[in-house]
């Protein structure tokens, strides 16, 4: 069995657009996980139409972010930058909608969700492909109740907007960055992680947000070392493993550069992710 990766080359840009890298990450973490030797199979990408955008967000700022006349999660109006939007988002759809058909564990390589709310953007997010993922499987009849588990650093504020402004019910949704004020040891979290996980069960599918900006040496985050990254998706690939609940992951967040300037610590962690749900599934690595 390979992992299934819903990629597509438009799902990002060259341009150098905040100092934020989500928005060129996807091709670099593609690049990274081909040198891993973990069996990945690309799937297609259906790029989110603007039908399926306006289910979670405002009808002017969907329209107005793609015609370059809002800006986006970036503080921009680029059109480099509007051309991926749909294909970040459309990822995110599929995989969701492959997993609620099929079963099993499926990746977006993605990030920019959490922060984007119903009529704006901010913190490098534009569009809540998490909220959009799950107005679909709802209206789409592909599922009913949809946990979102969001260990991102960052307080999911745009995923709770959504919720809130349209009323949307039968969403289960964690988020750490709410918790995690104060917590200078990761270990309580981590013990408490398998009853948390517990508590999307009865979830028809589950998108799990693996943040990289937990890592306690990112400027933007820093509470999980690299070890606690790793047990941190250990369990949680585990357990839906074991549960068989259908489950997507993306990327989230990272900020960490190394000595040149790269992000090779951010890929690191994406690489470990990668890992890690392929021991939980049963993929061996190609030889």
């Amino acid at each position: 069995m390979d992992l299934l990766v819903f990629y597509d080359p438009r799902q990002h840009t060259d341009a150098n657009v905040s100092m934020s890298p989500s928005a060129g990450k996807p091709a670099q973490v593609m690049a990274s996980w081909a040198r891993s030797g973990v069996p990945l199979t690309l799937m297609p990408v259906t790029p989110a139409s603007r039908e399926q955008l306006r289910l979670a967000h405002e009808v002017a700022y969907v329209d107005g972010v793609l015609d370059g006349k809002y800006r986006n999660g970036f503080g921009n109006i680029l059109p480099e930058v509007a051309a991926t939007l749909p294909w970040t988002t459309g990822s995110m759809v599929s995989a969701a909608c492959h997993v609620a058909r099929h079963g099993g564990v499926a990746i977006s390589p993605t990030s920019g969700f959490h922060h984007a709310q119903y009529s704006s953007g901010g913190g490098f997010c534009t569009f809540n492909g998490l909220m959009v993922a799950v107005c679909v499987l709802q209206q789409t009849g592909l599922a009913r109740t949809i946990g979102i588990l969001d260990i991102d650093m960052h307080y999911g504020n745009g995923t709770d907007d959504i919720i809130r402004r349209l009323g949307v019910k039968d969403v289960v949704h964690y988020t750490f960055g709410s918790h995690v004020e104060g917590i200078e040891d990761a270990e309580p979290f981590l013990r408490d992680l398998p009853r948390l996980l517990a508590t999307f069960d009865a979830c028809d599918v589950v998108l799990y947000q693996a943040g990289a900006d937990p890592f306690v040496e990112d400027p933007l985050g820093g509470v999980l070392t690299m070890e606690q990254l790793r047990q941190r998706d250990r369990l949680v690939f585990g357990h839906f493993a074991r549960t068989r609940a259908p489950l997507v992951w993306n990327l989230a967040g990272g900020y960490t550069r190394d000595a040149a300037g790269t992000i090779a610590p951010v890929l690191a962690i994406h690489d470990a992710t990668l890992q890690e749900c392929a021991a939980a599934y049963g993929v061996t690595r190609a030889a």
